[in-house]
């Protein structure tokens, strides 16, 4: 368990047809001293709003809460153009912008819209191409006049990199394989599994891996959150099948369970019906009571 104070937030669908739903979301969201949004991005979803201009537009909106991809397409988007989208949308939002990253899922998809189709190896390989690349371009210093790669997949010859974010932009890797793991306990800053792709005992035997990985390269491990994406349904009855369909109690006692072990630092409620009244209710009776048991010890 760490001492990094717990973030509570909730994901949004970016569907061009629900905006103002989506953004009635966030702003209960915020009302409800939540931490974060997260937003999956999938440019070739025909019904999806573009997840970096939906974040733009709620950041206008909003003027306390923090909000990420969830993850952001590195196949659709490039480490460039990522790093500069992600100092723009920081220095506007006066430092309220991080960095949710995945390797690429859905090749066809993404091949029918031009992006590059790849092995997982493949994906892999540029996953970890990219990360000194938005780094640099991030850390913006003095004496870094450009930033450059020599990778495979992303060869950047050298760029003047800017604007300097309003803060230091994390990056949180959504990701599974072994090679991952080590990656983030290697260079990044979280990591973003999902509930439906991942177990508490997969999460569990991950995270030791980042640990080792953290350890190896000369970081405390505790300094790399774990966010978990989490779906279900807050109900006023005894519950049903999943282990997050039931009341309130069931709800703040499972979250805190796993805030303690395996140590998620951060929790992003995917509603699965009835979304604004769900926020509200994660927001007025979950997360804070999950905060009041853990700083009660």
């Amino acid at each position: 368990m760490t001492d990094r104070e717990r973030l509570f937030g909730i994901s949004v669908a970016p569907l061009g047809a629900a905006h103002r739903d989506v953004v009635e979301q966030v702003l209960a969201a915020e009302r409800g001293g939540l931490d974060l949004v997260g937003i999956q991005d999938h440019p070739y979803q025909r019904r999806f709003l573009d997840t970096f201009a939906l974040i733009a537009d709620l950041l206008a909106r909003t003027s306390r809460i923090r909000i990420f991809p969830d993850v952001a397409s590195l196949p659709m988007r490039g480490p460039t153009m990522i790093a500069k989208a992600a100092a723009s949308l920081d220095v506007m939002s006066d430092g309220r912008f991080e960095l949710g990253l995945g390797a690429g899922a859905f090749w066809d998809a993404v091949a029918g819209m031009g992006g590059p189709r790849r092995t997982g190896r493949e994906a892999a390989d540029a996953l970890e191409e990219t990360i000194p690349i938005i780094r640099g371009a991030l850390d913006v210093r003095p004496e870094r006049r450009v930033v450059s790669g020599r990778g495979t997949h992303y060869p950047v010859p050298g760029y003047p990199p800017g604007p300097p974010p309003a803060h230091r932009v994390e990056i949180w890797i959504g990701a599974y394989q072994p090679r991952a793991m080590r990656l983030i306990g290697t260079v990044a800053d979280g990591w973003v599994p999902s509930m439906g792709r991942t177990s508490i005992d997969a999460l569990r035997a991950s995270s030791a891996r980042i640990d080792d990985a953290a350890v190896a390269a000369g970081r405390e491990p505790s300094a790399i959150r774990r966010i978990y994406n989490i779906g279900g349904s807050i109900t006023d009855g005894s519950g049903g099948d999943g282990v997050l369909v039931g009341p309130v109690e069931r709800w703040v006692e499972t979250l805190l369970e796993w805030a303690i072990d395996p140590g998620i630092d951060g929790f992003i409620f995917w509603p699965t019906t009835d979304e604004l009244a769900q926020v509200e209710r994660f927001a007025a009776e979950v997360a804070p009571a999950v905060r009041e048991a853990l700083a009660a010890g």
